[in-house]
């Protein structure tokens, strides 16, 4: 019987005085191979998702400073879906979040694999969603008689102005959603934690996003399997642990925050301190002197004009 694999485990068992704890998130993974290996589905080949996950760290250079066992955990939820993580076919993704315990690395399932963990179901025909823009041929109907149609222009123009999603059963049933760029935004804003990021898939492929959304709302009330339902459920989670199941490992509960850049203190080109570092100099030296308070002190007083002029000496020409 195969275990979970916790984290604190984990850290107990290399912090044995041996001096041989992982480093790098590259350390991470070789170490921890035999546990990724006995938690992988049969017929999935360790080295392959080792060789995925390298990949993924090279692409998204922010992972590595994730806590390791949040990156081994989303890699293992998307080997155990069958969907590889970071990569053009966009199927899945391992993005890199700061919190206040931390950075994160959290598991999100692309819109291209909702469709591809949907067809696994054998119960769809086809299923799809598309974007719809300003010139396009573009009506649908609800009521007792559901209609749809989109005739692509040859020349898109602007931005899309609606969204949707349809599926076509195997057994002949249909069911389709249409979401307008308004609606969509408003949810985002509802329900995104790291919508307004710059790291966040909103803002660096929104369409993408936005058919996501349209398809989650599509498959909500759809025929679908318990496995469907669990996987599904997978999506943009972070967890802590290694399991056969990750679909039965529990979410860790995080507030996303931004990633503070800390400035440049030394010009790479000239080698010299950057002017603003200066300004942070002498803003601290510069703080305003209350009534009776150290900073009248003649010696402190000195010791200020000194600062600022070093500092001074030191960014002439």
């Amino acid at each position: 019987m195969v275990t979970n694999t916790k984290g604190t485990q984990v850290l107990e068992k290399l912090s044995n005085g041996n001096g041989n704890k992982p480093k790098t998130l590259e350390d991470w993974l070789q170490k921890m191979k035999p546990q990724l290996e006995r938690a992988l589905p049969k017929h999935v080949n360790p080295d392959r998702i080792l060789r995925i996950a390298l990949t993924t760290i090279r692409t998204t250079p922010k992972l590595r400073s994730c806590e390791p066992m949040s990156f081994l955990a989303a890699l293992m939820q998307s080997a155990q879906l069958g969907l590889e993580p970071n990569t053009p076919l966009g199927e899945a993704y391992i993005i890199p979040y700061n919190s206040k315990t931390g950075m994160k690395a959290q598991f999100q399932i692309g819109y291209k694999g909702i469709i591809g963990l949907a067809q696994n179901t054998g119960l769809y025909r086809s299923i799809y969603a598309h974007e719809i823009y300003g010139n396009d041929k573009f009506s649908y109907q609800l009521g007792l008689n559901k209609d749809l149609i989109h005739i692509p222009a040859e020349e898109p123009e602007g931005e899309p102005t609606y969204f949707y999603a349809v599926y076509h059963l195997l057994n002949g049933g249909y069911d389709f959603v249409v979401w307008s760029k308004k609606k969509i935004e408003k949810h985002r804003d509802q329900y995104s934690k790291s919508a307004k990021f710059e790291d966040s898939a909103w803002q660096t492929d929104f369409n993408a996003m936005a058919k996501k959304t349209t398809l989650i709302s599509l498959l909500k009330y759809a025929p679908k399997s318990i496995e469907l339902s669990r996987q599904l459920a997978m999506d943009e989670t972070v967890k802590k642990e290694i399991a056969p199941n990750m679909d039965e490992v529990p979410a860790e509960e995080f507030d996303i925050t931004p990633i503070k850049e800390e400035p440049e203190k030394i010009d790479k080109q000239t080698g010299e301190v950057t002017q603003q570092e200066l300004d942070e100099v002498e803003k601290a030296v510069n703080k305003k002197e209350q009534p009776g308070s150290s900073y009248n002190n003649p010696i402190k007083t000195n010791l200020k004009s000194k600062v600022i002029s070093q500092a001074e000496d030191f960014l002439a020409p």
